[in-house]
Formats: C-alpha cells, sequence, structure tokens
C-alpha cells in the first residue's frame, strides 16, 4: 500500500486523510513511524516486497523477509526493530543475510532507542508492550 495516494483537498492535513491512517500495519510503533513521515511529506510504500532469505532443495524460497518501509525518493528500505532482545536478535540475522545475498539493496534499521528518541522529541509515546 503506497503512501501516495491523491486526497481531496479538503482531507489534506488533517490526520484522518493522511496515508497512514488508511493502511492496516502489524503494529502500533509502524502506524507511529508512518504517521511521522506523512507529517515530513516523505513518501512511503508498507511492507511492499518479499526478498527470499533460503531455498528449499527444488529452488523453492524456504524463507523470507519483508522489510516495513520502502521510501522511494531515497531508494532504502526502513526496518523498525522495537520488541524484545529475543526477536532483535532474530531479526538482525535476517538483516545481515539480506545484505549478504543483496549487497545492492540499502536498508536502514531503527531499532528501539532511537525509535523512542524520536517519537518523544516530537512529543509522543508509545507503550512498549505494544511495540513491534
Amino acid at each position: 500500500m503506497s503512501g501516495a495516494t491523491p486526497l481531496p483537498a479538503r482531507r489534506r492535513g488533517h490526520p484522518s486523510g493522511a496515508p497512514a491512517a488508511t493502511v492496516r500495519f502489524a503494529h502500533p510503533s509502524e502506524r507511529l513511524f508512518a504517521s511521522l513521515l506523512d507529517l515530513y511529506e516523505v513518501r512511503w510504500l508498507y511492507e511492499p516486497v518479499e526478498f527470499a532469505l533460503h531455498w528449499d532443495d527444488d529452488g523453492s524460497p524456504k524463507r523470507g523477509f519483508r522489510p516495513d518501509f520502502w521510501l522511494p525518493e531515497q531508494r532504502c528500505f526502513i526496518e523498525l526493530t522495537t520488541a524484545d532482545q529475543r526477536l532483535v536478535t532474530k531479526k538482525n540475522a535476517k538483516v545481515r543475510r539480506l545484505r549478504e545475498l543483496y549487497p545492492e539493496v540499502q536498508i536502514v534499521v531503527v531499532y528501539q532507542r532511537d525509535f523512542l528518541a524520536l517519537i518523544e522529541r516530537h512529543g509522543l509515546t508509545l507503550d512498549p508492550a505494544s511495540a513491534a
């Protein structure tokens, strides 16, 4: 789903008309991050592609990785990693594998500490139990 959907003039600038309000996110932190991208008019796509990371003996993809956001103008993916350490370790392994297999793909990982600092700078808060 894209952050580039045109809106009627009367809805532009209203939070319910922003692209983040129209997408079904897996986690509240992703919605909040998308809202910040909307605020700064950064075009984004939510989970637009899955990269195969492992294949079975027949060559069919067995496991993959779908980064959270694609920023077309910046030509990079963003992965939010705001969950507990056990899940962060798994996600870091997927990012390392993605970088090995697809060195041309630019990916930025946003960790919990950095994400919380970002939303705090904007006067926002997120319940850590509901983070991605």
